[in-house]
């Protein structure tokens, strides 16, 4: 977290931009700060769903695992996101799993209780809090109807229109994402085998739609990406 104080690190979640400063101070009293190393897992399913997190640094994947024992990625979390909220909506125990995909991934945590009180007294947070959770819901449901409708190519193709959308940087026609995700990962989050990704990631590249390597991927023109 580049040395920055708990306050500060709070004071820049998008989430919380409605607390008033005695609101923000109460709830530094709140929470607690915790690193994850890489593959580091934060929580698993069927544990009780009492906390929720504040992601200060690094990135999470959410995810379940298949009767199988395949892993199935349905999220990942980026700096000043909030994840493991469920317990908010009444969830007594997490369906699904939180782990470290970056090295030393720092975050916070707090007890649903105590967040559903900062709710109780901030009607703005409240507000904040039930419209996230309903983009979370949106992107969901485009992500199983992704699944269920679409040929991997144009999973892989939404994952990085999506991807740029969301951490993109513009550079005249071109994007630039850091993503820091494995083939496999990428796999494992557009529901495919890591040697389809490979295959259409280099046929992409083949056809100069993109360039990627261990931690970037750069989208030539978006446009042009289909």
């Amino acid at each position: 977290m580049n040395g920055q104080s708990t306050h500060a690190v709070l004071h820049g979640f998008p989430l919380l931009a409605s607390l008033s400063e005695s609101e923000l101070q109460r709830l530094e009293s709140m929470v607690e700060r915790k690193t994850a190393p890489r593959h580091t897992l934060i929580y698993l399913a069927d544990e009780p769903s009492d906390y929720l997190c504040l992601l200060a640094s690094g990135s999470v994947k959410i995810g379940i695992y298949s009767p199988d024992g395949r892993e199935i990625i349905k999220s990942i979390q980026h700096p000043l996101t909030v994840f493991g909220e469920l317990g908010l909506t009444g969830e007594q125990k997490r369906s699904e799993f939180a782990a470290a995909m970056s090295r030393d991934v720092d975050y916070y945590v707090i007890k649903v209780e105590d967040f559903k009180y900062l709710m109780q007294q901030n009607f703005r947070l409240a507000q904040s809090v039930m419209l996230c959770l309903g983009e979370r819901l949106r992107k969901a449901e485009r992500h199983w109807e992704s699944l269920i409708l679409k040929d991997v190519r144009s999973r892989i193709v939404d994952f990085l229109k999506e991807s740029a959308g969301e951490r993109g940087r513009q550079v005249g026609y071109e994007t630039l994402v850091k993503h820091g995700l494995t083939q496999q990962d990428i796999a494992n989050l557009v529901g495919a085998s890591r040697q389809t990704v490979t295959a259409i990631l280099n046929e992409l590249r083949k056809s100069n739609l993109i360039h990627f390597n261990r931690n970037t991927i750069l989208i030539r023109d978006m446009d042009k990406l289909n």
